[in-house]
């Protein structure tokens, strides 16, 4: 376990996430889960971090709480450096233009801050893990906020490009997939 770990949820609890919904959990047990699941898919701890930070300052999709960006320093200094660069990059991507970095396989890798509108370029280890981060972020979720199809071909794209442990993860998760006639009892 990091050695900050209780640093890192005491000044989430101390901004009030614990008191935050998010997909059916407090907003504070999702960051916990994804900072988990990435440690066990053997991230490194910049990574993990980031993963338990990933949308501190709200993100394209979520909006349910947002840190004030003048409070970077603040989370820099209690997470380091690069993680908190992944997890302000996991929440300022405009998705589209991430979705289209990934599909590449040339750096540097471009994004566009959506919170700035500035391109961002990224080199092999950052695009990979960013990837890490936004892919466990939502296969965290998925399962309870039942929108499977939401980016479905992008999720798959980052388990491809991130390798084997990734694409049983994904193929995992989605396994819980239920369509409607299932939910009915009807044969799916």
């Amino acid at each position: 376990m990091d050695k900050n770990f209780k640093r890192m949820t005491d000044f989430l609890v101390g901004i009030g996430i614990e008191q935050v919904p998010h997909t059916q959990k407090s907003y504070l047990a999702h960051l916990i889960a994804v900072f988990r699941d990435l440690d066990r898919a053997g991230c490194s701890e910049d990574v993990c971090r980031a993963g338990m930070f990933h949308s501190i300052y709200g993100t394209e999709k979520f909006q349910g709480f947002t840190l004030p960006l003048e409070r970077r320093d603040e989370v820099r200094a209690l997470i380091g450096e690069r993680a908190e660069y992944l997890a302000y990059l996991n929440c300022a991507m405009d998705r589209a233009s991430f979705d289209s970095a990934i599909e590449e396989h040339v750096e540097p890798y471009r994004i566009i801050d959506r919170i700035t509108s500035a391109e961002v370029l990224l080199g092999q280890e950052d695009i990979d893990d960013l990837c890490r981060v936004h892919f466990y972020d939502w296969l965290e979720q998925v399962p309870r906020s039942q929108e499977w199809d939401y980016r479905r071909a992008a999720y798959r794209k980052m388990a491809e490009r991130l390798g084997k442990t990734a694409e049983e993860n994904f193929e995992r998760v989605y396994s819980q997939e239920t369509t409607p006639a299932q939910v009915d009892g009807r044969p799916g």
